[in-house]
Order: C-alpha cells, then sequence, then structure tokens
C-alpha cells in the first residue's frame, strides 16, 4: 500500500511538488510506483494505517484509499483510488493521524473528527462497532465555567487509543487500555478525558504506539526545579549512597525501585528487546542499513542526520529527511572488535573499494550498488530479512521497520561512513550508564549548579568504566561520581583539584536566550512513556507496564526534538540527528545490527520530503527540483544540522577537557575561556535550534520568507557576533599562546581529532594554530548563510518582494562575515603588537576589548617643542590614544579627545592639534599623507568609541557611510587628574571643544556632587549640588542656579544642620531677598526669617519669627542684628514699635499691652523700661516721669499722676493710637529687595530704568527656559497652565490712542501673568505673598498692625503700579480718564435722582486708572485671609454686639420686624411667590419678604475686592427696587427715608456675620473717586446701617 506527502507550490503550478511513489514490501521492483488513480493534488500530509491510508491536500480536503472495512457502501470497501471524505468537504483539515484500523483530522479550527474502527472506543463513539463517516468529537474542559471547548493542535492513533495535544499544550485520551495514561479502570472511554499526570508541563508532541505512547515535553526552567527528594517515593530506600573503598569514595544515585517505577540499569540478556534507548551513530554521513540484533542489547551510537522522524501505527515509522546531492566514500576507522562484525568490515571495505573515482566525477550521480544477502545470525528468533528496494541517494530517511523487513536509509548526500564509532562492548551492569541522570537540560546537566560543576570535574575519570572517556562525555556523564582512584593513596594534588574546581570551571550548559526559545523549538526536552512495556518498548529499563506517564531519565539532556513509535518500538531523534531505538526488534527494526544484511539500491526520483510506511508498503512524497530551489532548501538543513553535529564535537571533545586542565594561567584568561566557552554553547544551542526547525519547515509549505534566518536574522546576527567578540578578546590576551603549556598533552594526544574538526589537511601546522582555526570555525558558517539565500533568490523573479528580502538578508549575512573577519585580522594585529611590546607597560595597557589601530614607531609622528633627546611614541588604540616615553606613559581616552589639523598659514605644516580636557599638544607628522592617515584614524576612532557599537556591523546599507569626523560636541564620561579644584573628581556628560559643556554630573572622592548644566568647564545654569558633612553625617545640599561655577540667581540651600534657605545667592554667598528657616516644630529653637540678605548676613527689612519665644519682628536689619526702627508683636498681644540696637530695644518706643496700657518712652533692653516717659491706663489716667524695671515685673516710677478732668474735650485721649505706626519701618521702605530683583529680572539697574523692549525679551527668556527646565523636573506643569505660558509669549501690541478695550487687555495680561511663576511678575506676586503671609499670618496676628498691614498693601499696589507702567508706557498716569471708545448703549435712571445719568459726576469703575482698580483683583484674593483676620481681630468688640442685636431682631416675623423698623406699610409685600405659587404673607410668614435682596447681599463675603462688594450692594438696592415695584405697580423714586428701614431690613434679614470687616475694608481700600458717586452712597447707607442696628432697643 502506499502513502504520500506533497508540499505546496508557491508560484505556477510548473513548480511539481509532492509528487506520490510507492513500493512494497518484498516487491523487489526497482523503483517505486506512482500511486494509482491519483489525480496529483497537491498532498500536504499523508498517513498509513496496517492496510489503508489516508491523504491530506493542500486545499484541506481528505482522502482515504486501501482497504476501508468500515464503509456503508460496498464498493468502497476496496476503492481502486482514493476517495473523498465528503463529510469534511467545507472543513478545512490541518493534519491527519491514521490508527491500525481507524483515523482522524484535525480542521483549523481545533476541532477533531474521527472514523473507522471503534470497538475499543478509539473513535470517541459509544456502543459503537464502526464509525463510517468523520464524525466531529466534543472535547470540553471540566474546570473552565462555562464549559470551553478544546482546540487541539496534533492528533496520534494507536490500535486500542487515540491521543490529542491541545493549543493550551495539554494531553487527552480516550479508547481502551493503560497506554491511556488515565486514572481510571472503566473501560472504553469514549468521551476525552486529559492526562493529569502531565497537566502544567508544556507537552511538544505525542506519538502512539499499538499499545504505548509517547510525549516529548518541554524541560522545566532551572529555577521550578524542585530539590532532589531524599528517599524513593516508593520503597524509601536512599536514592543516594555513598560506598568508602580504601582509597576513593564511590558516589552513586543509580537508585533501582523493586516496584517498577524508575529502574535504570538492563537486567536482560539474550533477549531480542532493548529496553533502554540506544542510539545509533553513523557520524554525520549517514549509510543504509537493515539489520538484526544479536545477543544482548548493546548500546550503540548511530550518528545520522536526520530531519525529522515521523511515523505510522503499523510497524513502521516514515521520516522526512534533507538531503545533499554529493557523494563520498571515506575510510573506515575504529571498527569494532565484537565478533560478529566481520561482515561489516568486509562491506566497509567493498564500499569504500567502489569506485571513488568514478563518484567524484559524477559529482550528483545516485550511486547504485547491487543489493547483497547475508545470511541470518546462527542464534536469530526470526525469520530472515529479505533484500529491500532502495531509496535514492537523495533520500534521507531513518530505520523504517515494516512487518517483516527494514529499510534504514541515513544521510544520503555524502554516502558514507566516515567512521563507524566503536560498537562499546560492556557488562550487563553498565548497559544503562547513561540512564539515571536526574538531569534536564541538555548535556545532561540539571541538577543544582554544584553538581554540574562537581561532574564536569571528574568527568572521565571513573575507575570502574570501560567507556571510553570521550564516549561518555559526548553522553554528558553520569552522575555516578567517584573521586579518582587511579592512585594507590587519594593524591592530595586530586583532592586540591577537586576542591578548587568549583570556582573555575563554567558548566558547558548552553545559556539559552530567552527570546531564541519563543522563536525556535526548544532543545530542553524529556520523553515521558506509559502503556504497555512487555517488549520494552517504554525505555525504563524493564518490561512493566505504567498507568502513568513516566519520564525517560536516560534520554534527559539528549536534545530530542522528534518521537515516533511502531507498533512494539520506539524511535527519539535529536538535534544532533542520532537516532535513539528501543522495544522490540524482532525484525531488525532497530537498526542496532553487527552487520548490514541489504543495501538498498537508489532510485532517482526527485527531493524527497517525506517518507511513510504502513504494515507492508512505503509511500514517499517528492518535490520535483524547480530551479534548484529545493535543493537549497534540502543543502541548508543538511549542512545546519552537520554543522550542528561538528560544534556539539568541539564543545565536548575539545572545549569541556580544555575548561577541566590544571593551571590555565591567570585568573583572566581563564574567564576569558570561561566567557568563549558560553557564547560557544549558546550558539552552539542556536544552531540545534535552527536545525530542528528547518526539519519541520521541509515539511511544511516552504514559503521563503518565513525561514528564521530571514524572519530573526538578529537572533544569528547577536550569537554570532557574541562568540566572535569573546574568542578575538581570548585572542588579544594571549590566551591560545598560554593554552599552549598546559593543553600540550591533551592536544598531542588528539592531533588526529583536531585535524579532523577543525578540516586543516596539512600535516606540519602547529598544533595551537588548528586550535586557532578550530575556534574561528563558526564564523566561516555565515558564508554558508549567504550563498544558500543567494541561491535561494535566483529561483524568484528579481521584482518580486522575496528576491529583495533574500538578497538584503544574503548581503548582511556576507557582511557581517566579513566584518568579523576583519576584528579577527585585528585581533591578530594587536596580538603581534604585544609580543613586540615592552613587558613593563603591557601589563597595564593590555586590556582583552582594546585593539591596536596604528603607532608612531616609525618616527612617523613627533611631539611639538618637544626636548631634543626625549623619545614620543605615540599608539592608538579604539579606546584611547597613549603617549609613550621613556618609562612612563599618558593614557587619553578617546571619548574626550578632539583632534583638529592645524592651519597651514601659522607655519605649522602638517601639525595636528589635540585636546583633551586637560592638555592641549601639537603632533607635528613627517608628511601631509602621514597627516591625513592620522587624522583619519584618530576621526574613526573617536567616532567608534563615541557609537559605542564597535562590536556590531551596520546592518543594511543605510548607516554604512562613516562620519568623516566625530561630533564637536558629545557625551563622555572622564576623570580629572591635575585641575586642582577638579583632582579625581569623575565628570559624566556633554562636553563641547574638551570643556563640560551642557548637562552633565561631577563627583568628588569625597562624596561631594554636583548634577546640572555647565558652559565651558564650569557649572553655569540649574544644578544641583552635594556636600557631606562628616560630623553630623548628613549632607548640604544645593539646588538652584550657579553662575561661572558659584551659585548665583535663586536657589534652595538645606544645610546638614537642619536650617534651610530659600532665596537669591550670588558669588556662593547668600545675597538678595531669601528665607531661612531654622530647625522643626519640636526642635530646640525653631525659628524663621524672611528678609534682605548682604554678603551673607541679614541686612535691609526682614520679619524675624521666634517660633520659641512666640515674638515676631518687623524691621530693619544690619548685619546679622535687628538695627534701626521695628516693631515687636508677641503672642500674649504685647505690641512695641520703636528703635533697636544690636538686637535690643534701645532709645525711644512705644509699647501696648492687650488691655490698652500704653508705654511712650525710652527703653534700654528688651521689654525694659529705663528713663523718662509717659504710661497711659485704659481709662485715660495717665503718669509722666521716669520709669525702670522690666514690663511684667515690677516697674519703678519717679513722676506724675494725671486724671483728666471730665470736662476736657476727648480729642486728646486717643492720640497715642493716632501716633501709632511713625517708628514702624515706611512700607515703601520695606521688601525693596523682592522689588528690585523683578527690576534686575527686566533688565533694569534700578527701578525705572532700563529699555521696554529688553524686558521684554528678558520676560521671553525667562519664560522659555523656564518652561525647559519644568519639563525636564518631576513636577510637570498642567495642561491649562502650558496653554498660559504659550499665550503669555506673545506681547501685546499698542498702537493708536488708549481705550478701554486696550486697558482690559493689560488687565487679562496681567492676570494671567501673575497665575504662573515662571513670570517674572509671577514671581513677584507669589513673593509678596509669601511675606506678607510670614508677617502677618500665626503671632502677626495682632490688631495692632491692621494699619500696618493696609499700608503695605497700598504700597503693593503702588509699586506694582509703576511696573506695569514700565511695561505699558501707552498706560495713563494714576487718576486719569479713558475716553470711551463708544457711547454708553443706553441711558440708565440714575437710581436716587431720577435725572439721566452723567458720565461727569460720577464715572463708572474701570474708566479711571486706577492702580487699586487694575491690581486689586490679581492681588487681594491672594492676600484677603490675613488681612481679613485682621479685620475681624480690630473690630471683634463692636461686631459682637452688632451680632447679639441681630440675632435678637431675627427671631420676629417679618410683618413684626417690618412695622418695628418703621417700613411705610406701602412698601410691605401682600403676596409672595414661592416656587411659583402666590402666597398671602401672614403674620407668622417669616424670612420670605424680599427674600431676593437679602441673598443677593449675603454674596458680599464671597467677593474680595471692594468693587466687587460695592456692586453687590448696588445689586441688592436693585433687587429692592424690584421687588416695591412688583407689589406698587407704578413708578416712583425713592427717597432716603424710605428706603433706609427697608435696606436696614435686608441687613438684618441677611446675618453677615463679620459685616463691620467687611465695611471697613471697603472703606479702607475703595477708590477715592467713588466716594461721591452712586456706589459711594449705596455704602454710605450700609454702613449707617450697620452702626444703626448696633443701637437697636426693643421697645
Amino acid at each position: 500500500m502506499d502513502s504520500k506527502k506533497k508540499s505546496s507550490s508557491e508560484a505556477e503550478g510548473s513548480k511539481e511538488r509532492g509528487l506520490v511513489h510507492v513500493w512494497q514490501a518484498g516487491s523487489f521492483s526497482l523503483a517505486p510506483d506512482r500511486l494509482p488513480g491519483w489525480g496529483g493534488k497537491t498532498v500536504l500530509q499523508a498517513a498509513l494505517g496496517v492496510k489503508h491510508g489516508v491523504l491530506l491536500t493542500e486545499d484541506g480536503e481528505v482522502y482515504s484509499f486501501g482497504t476501508l472495512p468500515w464503509r456503508n457502501e460496498p464498493a468502497e470497501v476496496c476503492p481502486s483510488s482514493p476517495i473523498l471524505e465528503n463529510a469534511l468537504v467545507g472543513h478545512h483539515v490541518v493534519t491527519v493521524a491514521t490508527g491500525s484500523f481507524h483515523n482522524g483530522a484535525v480542521t483549523d479550527a481545533g476541532i477533531v473528527y474521527m472514523w473507522g474502527e471503534n470497538s475499543a472506543g478509539q473513535c470517541a463513539v459509544a456502543n459503537q462497532q464502526y464509525v463510517p463517516e468523520p464524525n466531529p468529537i466534543s472535547i470540553s474542559d471540566s474546570e473552565t465555567s462555562p464549559l470551553l471547548a478544546v482546540r487541539i493542535l496534533q492528533l496520534a492513533c494507536g490500535e486500542e487509543h487515540t491521543l490529542a495535544l491541545s493549543i493550551s499544550r495539554e494531553i487527552w485520551a480516550w479508547g481502551t487500555g493503560c497506554q491511556l495514561g488515565l486514572i481510571t479502570s472503566t473501560f472504553p472511554v469514549t468521551k476525552p478525558q486529559k492526562i493529569e499526570h502531565l497537566a502544567g508541563r508544556v507537552v511538544l508532541q505525542v506519538a502512539c504506539g499499538a499499545f504505548h505512547s509517547l510525549a516529548l515535553v518541554q524541560c522545566l526552567p532551572s529555577q521550578d526545579l524542585k530539590p532532589v527528594p531524599e528517599r524513593c517515593n516508593q520503597c524509601s530506600q536512599l536514592l543516594i549512597t555513598m560506598t568508602d573503598k580504601e582509597d576513593h569514595v564511590i558516589i552513586s544515585d543509580s537508585h533501582c525501585c523493586p516496584l517498577g517505577v524508575t529502574l535504570s540499569e538492563s537486567q536482560a540478556e539474550n533477549v531480542t528487546t532493548i529496553i533502554s534507548p540506544s542510539i545509533e551513530t553513523l557520524d554525520s554521513q549517514g549509510e543504509v542499513f537493515e539489520s538484526t540484533l544479536v545477543e544482548t542489547g548493546l548500546p550503540v551510537a548511530t550518528e545520522l542526520n536526520v530531519g525529522s522522524v515521523q511515523s505510522t501505527s503499523g510497524d513502521a515509522i516514515s521520516s522526512q529527511q534533507n538531503i545533499t546531492g554529493t557523494t563520498e566514500i571515506s575510510s573506515v576507522r575504529n571498527i569494532s572488535s565484537h565478533p560478529d562484525t566481520q561482515a561489516v568490515n568486509e562491506y566497509l571495505q567493498k564500499l569504500s573499494d567502489h569506485s571513488i573515482r568514478e563518484d567524484s566525477e559524477n559529482g550528483e550521480k545516485p550511486m547504485s550498488s547491487q543489493p547483497l544477502v547475508e545470511e541470518a545470525a546462527p542464534n536469530l528468533h526470526s525469520p530472515p530479512t529479505t533484500s529491500t528496494s532502495a531509496l535514492n541517494s537523495l533520500v534521507v530517511s531513518c530505520a523504517s521497520a515494516v512487518g517483516v523487513r527494514v529499510a534504514a536509509t541515513y544521510e544520503a548526500g555524502a554516502l558514507s561512513l566516515k567512521k563507524v564509532m566503536n560498537f562499546y562492548s560492556m557488562p550487563p551492569c553498565e548497559t544503562g550508564v547513561q540512564a539515571g541522570s536526574s538531569s534536564g537540560g541538555p548535556e545532561g546537566l540539571k541538577d543544582s549548579r554544584e553538581e554540574q560543576v562537581k561532574q564536569e570535574s571528574m568527568q572521565g575519570k571513573k575507575s570502574s568504566s570501560l567507556v571510553d572517556i570521550r564516549e561518555e562525555e559526548s553522553e554528558g556523564g553520569s552522575r555516578r561520581l567517584s573521586l579518582p582512584g587511579l592512585l594507590s593513596q587519594v593524591s592530595p594534588r586530586l583532592l586540591r583539584k577537586a576542591a578548587r574546581v568549583k570556582t573555575r570551571t563554567v558548566v558547558l550548559t548552553p545559556t539559552y536566550s530567552g527570546e531564541a526559545d519563543a522563536l525556535l523549538p526548544s532543545l530542553r526536552t524529556e520523553v515521558w512513556t506509559w502503556g504497555k512495556g512487555k517488549e520494552g518498548q517504554l525505555g525504563h529499563g524493564d518490561v512493566l507496564p505504567r498507568l502513568q506517564p513516566l519520564c525517560v531519565k536516560c534520554l534527559d539532556g539528549k536534545e530530542v526534538i522528534h518521537l515516533e513509535a511502531g507498533s512494539y518500538h520506539s524511535l527519539a531523534l535529536t538535534a544532533k540527528s542520532q537516532v535513539y531505538s528501543w522495544g522490540s526488534n524482532t525484525f531488525g527494526q532497530l537498526g542496532h545490527s553487527d552487520f548490514p544484511t541489504t543495501v538498498p539500491r537508489l532510485a532517482k526520483l526527485g527531493y524527497i520530503s517525506r517518507i511513510t510506511a504502513g504494515k507492508d508498503s512505503y509511500l514517499a512524497l517528492v518535490d520535483k527540483n524547480i530551479m534548484g530551489y529545493i535543493a537549497s532548501l534540502h543543502e541548508l538543513a543538511t549542512t545546519e544540522r552537520r554543522f550542528y553535529s561538528k560544534l556539539s564535537n568541539i564543545k565536548s571533545q575539545i572545549l569541556r577537557p580544555l575548561l577541566s586542565l590544571e593551571n590555565l594561567g591567570t585568573v583572566t584568561t581563564v574567564h576569558l575561556l570561561q566567557e568563549v566557552a558560553s557564547r560557544f554553547s549558546k550558539l552552539c544551542y542556536l544552531i540545534g535550534q535552527h536545525g530542528a526547525s528547518l526539519s519541520s519547515f521541509l515539511q511544511g509549505i516552504k514559503e521563503a520568507r518565513s525561514l528564521v534566518i530571514l524572519k530573526h536574522a538578529s537572533l544569528f546576527f547577536d550569537s554570532y557576533t557574541e562568540y566572535c567578540t569573546s574568542i578575538t578578546n581570548f585572542l588579544v590576551m594571549g590566551g591560545f599562546q598560554l593554552l599552549a603549556k598546559p593543553a600540550i598533552d591533551f592536544l598531542n594526544k588528539n592531533q588526529e581529532l583536531l585535524q579532523d574538526l577543525s578540516e586543516v589537511n596539512d600535516e606540519n601546522t602547529q598544533l595551537m594554530e588548528i586550535l586557532n582555526t578550530l575556534f574561528f570555525l563558526p564564523i566561516r558558517r555565515l558564508h554558508n548563510y549567504a550563498k544558500v539565500l543567494l541561491k535561494l533568490a535566483t529561483c524568484f523573479e528579481v521584482t518580486s518582494p522575496e528576491y529583495q528580502k533574500l538578497q538584503d538578508s544574503g548581503s548582511c549575512y556576507e557582511s557581517l562575515a566579513l566584518h568579523l573577519g576583519r576584528k579577527r585580522k585585528e585581533a591578530e594585529y594587536t596580538l603581534g603588537f604585544w609580543k613586540t611590546f615592552p613587558g613593563k607597560m603591557t601589563d597595564s595597557l593590555r586590556k582583552p576589548e582594546r585593539r591596536l589601530l596604528c603607532e608612531s614607531s616609525n618616527r612617523a609622528l613627533s611631539l611639538q617643542h618637544a626636548g631634543r633627546f626625549s623619545v614620543n611614541w605615540f599608539i592608538l588604540f579604539n579606546d584611547v590614544l597613549v603617549h609613550a616615553q621613556f618609562s612612563t606613559h599618558h593614557i587619553f581616552p578617546l571619548a574626550t579627545l578632539w583632534a583638529e589639523p592645524l592651519s597651514e598659514e601659522a607655519g605649522n605644516v602638517n601639525g595636528l592639534k589635540i585636546t583633551t580636557p586637560e592638555e592641549q599638544f601639537t603632533l607635528i607628522s613627517s608628511t601631509p599623507q602621514e597627516k591625513t592617515k592620522w587624522l583619519r584614524a584618530i576621526s574613526q576612532a573617536v567616532d567608534q568609541a563615541l557609537r559605542g557599537t564597535s562590536d556590531f556591523p551596520p546592518y543594511g546599507s543605510g548607516n554604512s557611510i562613516q562620519r568623516q569626523e566625530p561630533p564637536i560636541s558629545r557625551s563622555a564620561k572622564y576623570t580629572f587628574y591635575k585641575d586642582p579644584r577638579l583632582k579625581d573628581a569623575t565628570y559624566n556628560g556633554r562636553w563641547l571643544s574638551g570643556k563640560p559643556h551642557g548637562r552633565g554630573v561631577l563627583k568628588w572622592p569625597d562624596g561631594k556632587m554636583y548634577s546640572g548644566m555647565f558652559r565651558n568647564g564650569l557649572e553655569d545654569g540649574y544644578g544641583e549640588y552635594r556636600i557631606p558633612n562628616k560630623a553630623l553625617n548628613k549632607e548640604d545640599h544645593y539646588a538652584g542656579h550657579w553662575k561661572e561655577g558659584k551659585m548665583c540667581g535663586q536657589g534652595v540651600y538645606s544645610y546638614a544642620s537642619g536650617e534651610v534657605f530659600e532665596g537669591c545667592f550670588q558669588d556662593n554667598m547668600r545675597h538678595g531677598h531669601g528665607l531661612l528657616r531654622s530647625g522643626k516644630l519640636t526642635s530646640s529653637s525653631p525659628s524663621m526669617f524672611i528678609g534682605q540678605w548682604v554678603m551673607d548676613k541679614k541686612a535691609g527689612y526682614g520679619v524675624f519669627d521666634d517660633i520659641t519665644r512666640g515674638e515676631k519682628y518687623m524691621g530693619m536689619w544690619q548685619d546679622d542684628v535687628c538695627q534701626g526702627n521695628g516693631v515687636v508683636v508677641t503672642q500674649f498681644g504685647l505690641y512695641y514699635e520703636g528703635n533697636f540696637h544690636l538686637n535690643k530695644m534701645t532709645g525711644n518706643g512705644v509699647l501696648l499691652s492687650e488691655d490698652d496700657t500704653i508705654y511712650e518712652g525710652e527703653f534700654s533692653d528688651d521689654w525694659t523700661l529705663s528713663g523718662k516717659g509717659t504710661l497711659t491706663m485704659p481709662n485715660g489716667d495717665y503718669i509722666e516721669g521716669y520709669f525702670s524695671g522690666e514690663w511684667g515685673s515690677g516697674i519703678k516710677i519717679t513722676g506724675t499722676y494725671f486724671k483728666p478732668s471730665l470736662y476736657e474735650s476727648d480729642k486728646d485721649r486717643p492720640k497715642v493710637f493716632r501716633k501709632l505706626g511713625n517708628l514702624a519701618v515706611a512700607p515703601d521702605e520695606k521688601w525693596r529687595a523682592v522689588f528690585d530683583e523683578c527690576w534686575h529680572q527686566l533688565g533694569c539697574e534700578s527701578p525705572g530704568q532700563g529699555e521696554v523692549w529688553k524686558a521684554w525679551d528678558n520676560i521671553a527668556v525667562a519664560l522659555t527656559t523656564n518652561r525647559r527646565q519644568h519639563r525636564d523636573s518631576p513636577e510637570i506643569l498642567s495642561r491649562s497652565q502650558t496653554q498660559t505660558l504659550e499665550s503669555l509669549e506673545f506681547i501685546p501690541q499698542h498702537v493708536g490712542a488708549f481705550s478701554v478695550e486696550k486697558y482690559d487687555d493689560i488687565k487679562k495680561y496681567l492676570i494671567k501673568a501673575c497665575d504662573t511663576p515662571l513670570h517674572p511678575l509671577g514671581r513677584l506676586v507669589e513673593a509678596l505673598v509669601a511675606v506678607y503671609r510670614m508677617t502677618y499670618v500665626g503671632v502677626g496676628a495682632n490688631r495692632r498692625l491692621l494699619q500696618e498691614a493696609v499700608k503695605e498693601m497700598k504700597s503693593y499696589l503702588t509699586r506694582l503700579f509703576q511696573l506695569v507702567r514700565f511695561l505699558f508706557p501707552e498706560l495713563p498716569e494714576e487718576g486719569s480718564t479713558i475716553p470711551l471708545s463708544a457711547p454708553l448703549p443706553m441711558e440708565r435712571k440714575s437710581f436716587c435722582t431720577g435725572k439721566s445719568d452723567s458720565r461727569s459726576e460720577s464715572p463708572e469703575p474701570g474708566y479711571v486708572v486706577t492702580s487699586s482698580g487694575l491690581l486689586l483683583p490679581v492681588l487681594l484674593p491672594r492676600l484677603y485671609p490675613p488681612l481679613f483676620m485682621l479685620y475681624a481681630l480690630d473690630n471683634d468688640r463692636e461686631e459682637d454686639i452688632y451680632w447679639e442685636c441681630v440675632l435678637r431682631l431675627n427671631k420676629q416675623a417679618d410683618v413684626a420686624l417690618l412695622g418695628f423698623l418703621g417700613v411705610q406699610r406701602k412698601f410691605w409685600p401682600v403676596t409672595l411667590s414661592i416656587l411659583g405659587e402666590s402666597k398671602k404673607v401672614l403674620p407668622t410668614t417669616k424670612d420670605a419678604c424680599f427674600a431676593s435682596a437679602v441673598e443677593c447681599l449675603q454674596q458680599i463675603s464671597t467677593t474680595f475686592t471692594p468693587s466687587d462688594k460695592l456692586k453687590v450692594i448696588q445689586q441688592t438696592f436693585e433687587e429692592i427696587s424690584q421687588s416695591v415695584l412688583a407689589s406698587l405697580q407704578e413708578d416712583f423714586l425713592w427717597s432716603m427715608d424710605d428706603l433706609f428701614p427697608v435696606f436696614l431690613y435686608v441687613v438684618l434679614r441677611a446675618r453677615i456675620r463679620n459685616l463691620g470687616s467687611e465695611v471697613h475694608l471697603i472703606e479702607d481700600l475703595m477708590d477715592p473717586y467713588l466716594q461721591h458717586g452712586e456706589q459711594g452712597i449705596m455704602f454710605t447707607t450700609l454702613k449707617a446701617c450697620y452702626y444703626q442696628i448696633q443701637r437697636e432697643k426693643l421697645n
């Protein structure tokens, strides 16, 4: 019977792929035939059962052929040509599988269809012998709710069971028997169930034999490994045993559990069963064998270049293979001395004698050799095998067992047995020597690191094993360790070595890159098997059945990539193209033979992409080689696998022994060698993965664009480049020379192996050179990639995207290969230089990654103005320029080196000027050519050093153009060695021509650090500076502006002592306005000072808040002490104003206590009266005379007591209150520094002196620099702030006469400017708000300070107005009127007089220019809380009286209150509209009359500026008028007598708590021109109401 596979064609139908060829067992036909009755649709996959087969075409249809007993139609039971399964039409099928007598298919939606024999439930249907048509089966996961259907990726069918692999990598099983791996004894299982034992593991593939199952599972990542248990789970014996012999210790963990769970050794003799996987190794180039087993199962190694093995359920294996089209034959060595190998020798002799000449001439022609029939071995329990018809030379297929005979073809591409590895024979107890290693990673090393290290150090030193050391190493080493017992007693040297090795040995487990693992097939795999094992097909070393999946330990670390199962045997294919086989060998299916019985002849078909075998037949799917496309792909895959094989051999046979040698030289060399080894392993692993992925690629559609080397090229680029870097570093450090001595014995012993691996045929080549060649071998592989890609490109149209992509990638690989070749040459050139260089300097200058570019030993370059006898030698490396003299040398890092040619005029012919941060020198070259050469070399080296990516070639052509000159401005790191200020400091940041310039970080060795902006080598701009304070164990920290290396401008300095200064600096000193906070509130002496500083001292006006004593001083300072006029208030209500001298109250002063007792006179110390003065009592009595003593603790008085007569006029009494403030600092003298700073920012020396345009320029600069700085800083500006900033960057332009609109524009501009602290005006306002609050909050909230606060506020307005007029020169001066641009739209009746309102009488607010009108809206809201608090304190007493009356009068109902207040009857509302309903006013109605006016007046508390408050009052009057009009229904005029009572009612009902404060605030701050206008009259009315309420008495 036949089966076949096709691959889809990429373009026109002319590219024939997937032709089907079939041949029968024992058919003797010379060539496989085409499948009869097949129309030639492209087939993707085929599968064979015992007597039938299934084909899957490219368009997802399924065809069956052969004997189909389950079909309903008799005609279809034995069809002559394949018939279409109609039930699957329309469902796109992606994969098919056949069991012995049943079939399965999976659609692209992940749904499984089953049909065929169902006696054991293998089609997942209950109680039905046959399932005639494909029938969908439901697989759902009960753990999820709601139930979700499980999507399936792959199916495998046995004789009575089926396994499915889901998209989440779990296995589902149904059918009958222990091979299901389910925890159940009820069979058949017709509802698919999950195999819980493997839940949570990633399963890569499943395979089924007749009655056993296999799964390929990805290893757990090493950190997930559970600790190795001490005792066996089943029998509780110790797993690891230690036997102490006289001269050595044996540590063994090959524990045999009697319960038949993990047995790792084979006890079987004389059976035809291999019960532990053993491997077939025909090195690299394969041969074709039919084999039968003799006597014991020997572990035989056969190495094949096999792509993948794919099988069906008969005793059949199919495999897809890659082929090269060359044939070669080479001599055979190491023929095993086993008795029955004579035949092999003879045959091989024959084979090698067979015309080598002919082959070399015929090139790709297949070689045919007549079948040889050998007699069967004497004690064989099976009929002799008959000869087989052959596959062609390009067929590659793995041992296929078919019922009565075997066809095993190996890589026929190079049909040779280069060598048959020794067929090692061992005592039975050692058969499983590779078994039982509990390792999971490749190379069998999965325990802990330490365990690995131990293994590495000891491998190959077993005293008991007969195994050749190399063989064992290549298999990863058993975990049976013993300390070397080769000497009569344990030698101390060996013990030392065993102990020390931990620190040194690199375990050659590949460093897997997660990225590569995600993109390519993983090689870290385990094989799990379960089911019936009586033929040994489970591979656990026994013949017991297993109900649960169990890991086949001896395949750990073998990098298995594909599994296949025959009926009673199993095969595993590894990435190294080795096939492990185990199980029934009745017909020699396993290929372990001592002699081949037949050699298939080669039939010429084409390129075979997949081979399948059923019970008695085979089928091959063939691709015609259109334009060499398929050949190139096969060539790539074959060579890749060979290459992997070679790399693995180098790794295990060269690298590992080298690493375990004694005395490998210095620590650096050892480290470098380890680096090489680990990079080599990583590369090796990647190649292995790639080989595996190519195998599966060749079974797919073979689209060029999905080739891994195209799609994930960077993986390959990076791995090759990394490896090249580490090996060239090793070379430069003289690694190979250092290896020569310790490794000489090892190398001599293995000379042949070395030459073989490195492909060096010259006998005279030095060993170290061979080793060198060997290590650079991987780099040559890149040329092959490039060649294959270009070859593939030629198969496409030049215009096609595939052509372009292949072409580009090809050239990328080629350029990488050339680049890495250059790297090797550079390394060799550098190595040559070090050999000639004086030894002393070599030690300090030689570094692994340093390469020589050029040097001036030929005197081509000399130093200008050098002494006559001085020797100057310049050496340019890729990272530094070295200037060597007799015994010293200077090193100049290239990153901070600037080279420029000197102009010819200055007479400096051929001069080069070299600038470094601390040196500048001129080099003179002998000729212009030399000058150009050096300049170019230095420029390129500097450029490369700055890019820092010298290891990577420019991928693609875009970046390959070299910059001619490196940038003059750059980022680099440098440590100063000369500069006195910067000695030993390290700078990291931007540079410009040898000087730090731009952003950078400067660190001194003593811990000082500056990070911020630099200009011309000095700190300039914004920066942060930290200075550690050793005594306090804290640090000083400054964040702010710098100029020419010194603190200058705004900044915040936090001292280690806990003090913080925020303010201005100049020349590293506090100078200008600043705030100093000392101590926290809880510390010993917390205080705050805000004010002016001069040269680090307090001088000028300042406010000092002594929090401990509860005193606040506001006055003048000089040299850090209070000097001049000042005011002190205390928390107990004392108030002093007067003179200060050296922090003491000295001279004239006024002192007020809380109860209004006043002392006016002379003082000599704080609160100490001394000299002439007057003391006035609260009731007006006063004493004049001489006083001495401290206030509050008894005062001596010599003087006269006066009691003013009651008849004297009252006007003299409050004279002292009138005088308050005379001895305080004048308001305009306060906060001079704050305003001066703003003027300076605008570019004016003194207020009002300067250019307006310059001021605007400075504003723009301030905004943009601040914005930039804020962009870098953590507190990101909100979007609205950013918009405000953008609008502020436009300067308001004014042309023509000044108008109200322009006035409004200015007002809007000011409001925005004052909203952002980045604008100079905004910053000024912010500073003023800060100082005002500092002054008048806390202890400063003293009612005596109210007048000071008001004056200070007015002074701010005046000075701000001066600034505004400077910026907007067209703004008229204070008090002038702006003419209206248009007449008012309508005249409004005057409120009181009824005359039409004339502007001249009462100008409207906003049309007279005043500082308060313009600036109060900006300033007052910010200062309102402290100011209003002072008003409230000042009016405390009278407001209490007022409030008591308000509460009392408000108890009355509306009508009663109106009557009481004397409101005329006609104004009383009769009806009220409440919520739209009209209601009568009853005697009980309360809070309803004039409600809208009351509500309106209450808003006075929500406004800030006097003008806003006046508008509220005006609005209230209008609301009253509206209410009265509504009830009178006629026009009328108010007279004050009528109006006052009504308004009084409204004020009472409004219940404004701080009405007195509101009234006084309006009175103090309202614009004077409003006093006689309408609003003025209304305000007066309100004020009258306030005083009236205090006097109201209930009659």
